[in-house]
C-alpha cells in the first residue's frame, strides 16, 4: 500500500499542477496586446438637466470611434443625436432649424445602422468626423462653449427632445439625409454631384442663404499652383475656363481648364473651394475664384433651414421642403433591425 500511495500521490499532484498552470501558459501569449478601450458614456448625468430624457432606451447605443483618443465611446441614441446637432449646427439658430437638424442626424445614423455597414476598428459603428457625422462629447462641448454651454445645450436638448424618435423615410426606408451649410440660392440634384439619382434629393429653391456669412468667398491661386493642384498645363493667352456646362442649380458641371476637362466637383475639391458654383478672373498673373454657397449643395441647407424658421416655418415644413416626398415616422419599428446588425 505504501508503495502504491507514493507514486499515486506524485501523479495526482502533477496532474493538479498541470490543470492549474497549463491554462495560464495558453492564455498569457494572447493577452500581451490589450484591445481598444470601450468607454460607456458617463457624462450624461453631468449635462444640463431638463424634462427630456435623452438617455432613452438603454438597450440601444451608438458606438463612436473617437479619432483623437483612439477609443470607442458608447452613447445612447438620442444623446448621440444631441451631440451631433451641437457639433454640426450653430446653437444660436432658430429652434425649428435645430429640430430639422435633429431629424437629419437621427435619420442618418438609423439608416446607416439598418443597412448594416461593416464595423470599424474596435467594433465601432461610426467615426466622430465628417466621414460620418461630427460628434463631440459633453466635456468637449463644455470646453468649446465655456459659459455659453449653460444656454446652448438645453436649447439643443429641447430640439432633440421635441423630435425624439422621429426619422425621415421614403417609401418605408430611412433616407440618406444629406445636409450642408449654405446654398447658392438653389440646392443640387443628387446625380449632379454624386453618381446616383435619388428621388427625394431634388433641386429646390433656397433664397434664405444669401444672408449667410458663407454665401460668398474668394480664393487666389498663382498659375503654378493651379497647374500643380489640378495637374493641368495652362495657356495664359486663352480663357481660364472653356466649354463650361452647368447643372440645374447653376453650379459648374464640367469645364475645360488648360489641357483638361474636369467636373465641377473635381475642381472644387482639388482647389478646396467652398462651392462648385464659381467664376474665375485672371488678374496680374493670378486666378481669382469667386464662389457662391458652402458645401456640396445636396439635401438640406442649414442656413436655408434657419431662414425658413425665422419666417415662422415649422421643422416639418423645413424637412419636407428640402427632402421631397418624405414622411416622418417613429424609429421604434427600426430598432430591432439595428440591434440585429
Amino acid at each position: 500500500m505504501k508503495m502504491w500511495k507514493g507514486p499515486s500521490f506524485i501523479f495526482i499532484s502533477g496532474l493538479i499542477l498541470m490543470i492549474l498552470v497549463l491554462p495560464t501558459l495558453i492564455v498569457v501569449p494572447f493577452i500581451q496586446h490589450e484591445p481598444m478601450e470601450v468607454v460607456t458614456d458617463q457624462t450624461a448625468s453631468t449635462e444640463a438637466t431638463d424634462e427630456y430624457n435623452l438617455e432613452g432606451n438603454p438597450a440601444f447605443v451608438v458606438s463612436v470611434l473617437r479619432d483623437q483618443a483612439n477609443q470607442v465611446e458608447e452613447v445612447p441614441l438620442e444623446l448621440y443625436v444631441s451631440r451631433v446637432v451641437a457639433s454640426e449646427m450653430p446653437a444660436d439658430f432658430e429652434l425649428e432649424a435645430l429640430k430639422a437638424q435633429a431629424l437629419a442626424a437621427r435619420t442618418y445614423i438609423v439608416r446607416y445602422l439598418v443597412e448594416g455597414e461593416e464595423k470599424l476598428q474596435g467594433g465601432a459603428d461610426v467615426t466622430d468626423t465628417v466621414q460620418h457625422q461630427v460628434y463631440k462629447n459633453d466635456a468637449e462641448l463644455r470646453q468649446i462653449w465655456g459659459a455659453d454651454y449653460e444656454w446652448k445645450m438645453p436649447k439643443i436638448r429641447q430640439a432633440v427632445g421635441e423630435t425624439m424618435g422621429e426619422i425621415l423615410t421614403f417609401e418605408g426606408d430611412p433616407i440618406f439625409a444629406a445636409f450642408f451649410s449654405t446654398s447658392n440660392g438653389q440646392t443640387e440634384n443628387s446625380e449632379d454631384y454624386w453618381q446616383n439619382e435619388i428621388p427625394y434629393l431634388r433641386s429646390v429653391a433656397s433664397p434664405w442663404d444669401e444672408t449667410s456669412p458663407k454665401y460668398l468667398d474668394q480664393k487666389v491661386f498663382s498659375e503654378a499652383q493651379m497647374e500643380q493642384l489640378l495637374a493641368v498645363t495652362i495657356d495664359s493667352s486663352k480663357p481660364v475656363l472653356a466649354n463650361v456646362e452647368k447643372t440645374e442649380s447653376n453650379r459648374i458641371s464640367k469645364a475645360t481648364i488648360g489641357d483638361k476637362t474636369l467636373t465641377g466637383r473635381e475642381i472644387r475639391e482639388s482647389l478646396d473651394l467652398q462651392s462648385s458654383d464659381f467664376t474665375v478672373e485672371h488678374k496680374d498673373g493670378h486666378f481669382v475664384f469667386t464662389t457662391k454657397g458652402y458645401g456640396h449643395g445636396v439635401g438640406m441647407s442649414q442656413f436655408g433651414a434657419n431662414g425658413m424658421a425665422q419666417e415662422g416655418k415649422s421643422y416639418k415644413e423645413i424637412v419636407t421642403h428640402f427632402y421631397k416626398g418624405v414622411a416622418i415616422e417613429e424609429v421604434d419599428s427600426y430598432l430591432p433591425k439595428m440591434a440585429a446588425k
